[in-house]
């Protein structure tokens, strides 16, 4: 029988060696240096080649598809293939961090950059799994590919531009969530909406003049910074700002620049599917801001996301819902944006797999009106559920329950992987029952010791699948 954690272990430095050279890649989108054959960006480019070269190297059939996704494949046979699907970029790397997000550091048994629980040190958990059963030469039945994805954080367009090129695994998991297995993930709602047209900005009648509020870089994270300009009488503005940021215990600056005073509030940057676990410094400071005689349209953009102020589920727009399967609807205010040329609040919605979307939008087109608000773009995906009597799932619990001694509890998810893109995808691993998720935060982490039990799960479990 093989002992799988024992084989990990013989790859250790090899595995942390890998881990680290991917980590080292700022692999952010960015579409100012796109080119044809890196659509992203050339950074997440290079860490496409990077895990491309990997799996060449390793002896797998590689295939490039024009820089959106790339995969390696074990196997070429007439047969199923089970597919893996990850991502190599990653969001951007904002806060206050002890080490260079970009530097990957070991301290006390963890392994700290940006991405290494999302989604680089999973997937490289996932590719060594691959690996082991391949230099173990074990018989297999069926092909196994690992798909690498280049823009799961900022729409998943790699995954889809893969499905419309290339034959998708029906069956499979993502080692992009946690352990034991998430067999249901939420839809999401992606929302726009801004002041209405309608609203006479009546600046001549105010105090202070709002010139512009910032806050967010991606609208599935928390925003953990949020900056406002403001012009007039500010005089006692810099006291109450410092008093009311002291009382919610978070960190704060201010400046003054002729006749302006910029006030920069930091909170908690998270994951926008628990938006309850980071703290908004976009409608924390909205709030503080609220009391000022500001002119009309400022006054109603500031309302509205003041409003949604821990408004975690939505009962303020009338949009809150949950079902037993995966719990609440959830709302993030991700990114919110406020200046003379236009305003928008970019909501970010997950909804329960039950949830009707045509009723919760009618719903929230009304809350928007009373509020003097419009919707502006609308995008939604739909959930995703596979039977918990799955055989697949059977498989993946027993590789679990085998490798950790855990019993392989099915959970659900507001996240949205890339497990979706497979008629019987789930999503599973690498955060370990009780252990701190740091993904999209300050200070991102996996502890070495999960690494090497992640990578021993993933290649008991493809050999469970594909023999």
């Amino acid at each position: 029988m093989t002992k799988w954690y024992e084989e990990v272990h013989k790859r250790k430095a090899q595995l942390l060696e890998d881990l680290k050279g991917l980590l080292r890649i700022e692999s952010v989108k960015d579409l100012e240096t796109k080119t044809d054959d890196q659509p992203m960006g050339t950074n997440v480019g290079e860490a496409l080649h990077y895990v491309l070269d990997l799996s060449d190297e390793a002896g797998l059939i590689t295939k490039n598809l024009d820089g959106y996704a790339g995969h390696g494949q074990l196997g070429d046979v007439d047969a199923d293939t089970i597919g893996i699907l990850c991502h190599v970029d990653v969001v951007p790397a904002t806060g206050d961090w002890t080490s260079p997000p970009f530097e990957p550091e070991i301290r006390d048994g963890r392994l700290y950059a940006r991405g290494a629980i999302d989604d680089k040190g999973p997937t490289m958990a996932a590719f060594y799994g691959l690996k082991i059963v391949k230099e173990l030469g074990l018989p297999l039945r069926k092909n196994v590919r690992i798909i690498f994805g280049t823009d799961e954080e900022s729409g998943m367009s790699c995954m889809k531009y893969y499905k419309e090129h290339e034959d998708m695994p029906k069956i499979g998991f993502a080692p992009d969530a946690d352990f034991p297995i998430i067999h249901a993930e939420k839809g999401q709602m992606n929302v726009r909406v801004s002041v209405a047209d309608n609203r006479d900005s009546g600046s001549d009648q105010s105090d202070i003049q709002l010139v512009s509020f910032k806050a967010g870089d991606r609208a599935n994270m928390v925003p953990g910074k949020a900056t406002a300009v403001l012009k007039g009488s500010y005089g006692q503005i810099k006291k109450d700002f410092f008093t009311f940021s002291r009382k919610q215990g978070l960190a704060y600056e201010y400046s003054e620049e002729g006749d302006q005073l910029k006030l920069i509030l930091y909170g908690i940057s998270a994951h926008g599917m628990a938006p309850q676990t980071g703290v908004n410094a976009g409608t924390t400071l909205a709030a503080f801001l609220t009391s000022m005689n500001m002119q009309a349209d400022a006054r109603t953009f500031l309302n509205f996301v003041a409003d949604l102020h821990k408004d975690f589920e939505g009962e303020g727009l009338r949009i809150a819902f949950k079902d037993k399967i995966t719990g609440p609807l959830t709302v993030n205010p991700g990114l919110i944006s406020f200046d003379s040329n236009q305003n928008f609040v970019h909501l970010n919605i997950r909804c329960p797999v039950t949830a009707e979307y045509e009723s919760i939008q009618q719903d929230l087109n009304m809350a928007l009106y009373q509020k003097g608000m419009v919707m502006q773009d609308y995008r939604e995906s739909s959930p995703h559920h596979v039977p918990e009597d799955n055989p697949m799932i059977k498989a993946l619990q027993k590789a679990y329950q085998e490798e950790t001694g855990g019993n392989p509890v099915l959970l659900t998810t507001g996240g949205g992987t890339y497990a979706r893109f497979m008629e019987e995808g789930v999503a599973y691993g690498a955060s370990f029952p009780g252990k701190e998720m740091t993904a999209h935060q300050t200070d991102e982490y996996i502890e070495i010791e999960d690494l090497l039990k992640a990578t021993a799960i993933y290649a008991r479990a493809i050999y469970e699948l594909a023999k």
